[in-house]
Formats: structure tokens, sequence, C-alpha cells
């Protein structure tokens, strides 16, 4: 496990910790987009997982939606019981998930106070997220992401 990038070791480590039989692969092409990631994997863009930071009255939360869907901010202040809500900005990101965008995995986030997953993503066998990098995803099953990310399912997209 020792050639992963460090971020990517992280992850590794929860999936590990979590007895979650992942398919943690690198991409060397990239995954910039959730288009490239869904062509990488060989998957729907439906199956991927983008993960978003917001900022919700003041405070951060992830929030994971299919590769072929917008977060609706009304939504997702609904879903956080927040008032204000924006799109975090590149620092935030990274103070609170300590992973670059572009990168940046569900778990852990130790700066992160409420994870939310869209609801739609409950449907599939098998879900890819970002691992860490814009060239590792981790492919498993979404009740697997819920547990291990302490994610609450909402409706959250447009």
């Amino acid at each position: 496990m020792g050639e992963w990038p460090e971020p990517v070791s992280r992850v590794a480590r929860v999936l590990e910790a979590g007895g979650v039989d992942a398919r943690l692969e690198e991409f060397p092409e990239g995954t910039p987009t959730a288009a490239a990631a869904a062509k990488a994997a060989g998957c729907a863009q439906a199956q991927i997982v983008k993960s978003l930071l917001f900022v919700c009255d003041g405070r951060p939360a992830l929030v994971l939606v299919p590769g072929n869907r917008r977060a609706d901010p009304a939504r997702v202040a609904s879903a956080a019981g927040a008032r204000k809500v924006r799109v975090a900005r590149h620092d935030e990101v990274v103070e609170a998930t300590g992973f670059d965008p572009g990168g940046v995995a569900p778990f852990p986030a130790p700066g992160v106070s409420v994870v939310l997953l869209a609801r739609e993503l409950l449907a599939h066998e098998l879900v890819w997220i970002g691992a860490g990098s814009d060239r590792h995803m981790a492919g498993l099953s979404p009740h697997d992401l819920v547990r291990l990310a302490h994610a609450r399912p909402a409706d959250l997209c447009e």
C-alpha cells in the first residue's frame, strides 16, 4: 500500500478499516471531469460521485451528487438546516477536507461538519468516488459510502 500518494493512502486506510472491498484504481489519463471519470471507469456518469464542498452558515458541508447532476444550493441549505449557503473557496476545500479540489474524497474529511448524499446515488450497485487525487478513484457500494462518510441521504440536485 506504500505505493499510493499520501492523500490516496488516507482514503485507502478508511476503506480498509471499514472492511470495504473497494476497487481503488489509478487512471493515468486523469479524471478532471465527471465525463472523463466515467469514461475511465467504464461506467455511467450517474455512477460518478462528485464531492463538492459548500459552506453552510459558516460550517463546511460535503455534498455528494451524481456526476450527471448539479447540486441545488437551496436544497443543500434545506438538507443542512442552513440559511446561507455558498460554494467553498479553494483554500476552504483544502482546509476542511485535506484534499485539493479535483481530488476530494468523501472521507476522511476531518474539518467537515456534515456530509450529505444525493438520494439517487443509492440506486446503483457501484459508485465511483474521488480518492485523494485527480487520477485516483475508488469503486464501492453506495451503502458502504454512506457508512464510511457518515452521510445523510437527501434531495440535493436541481
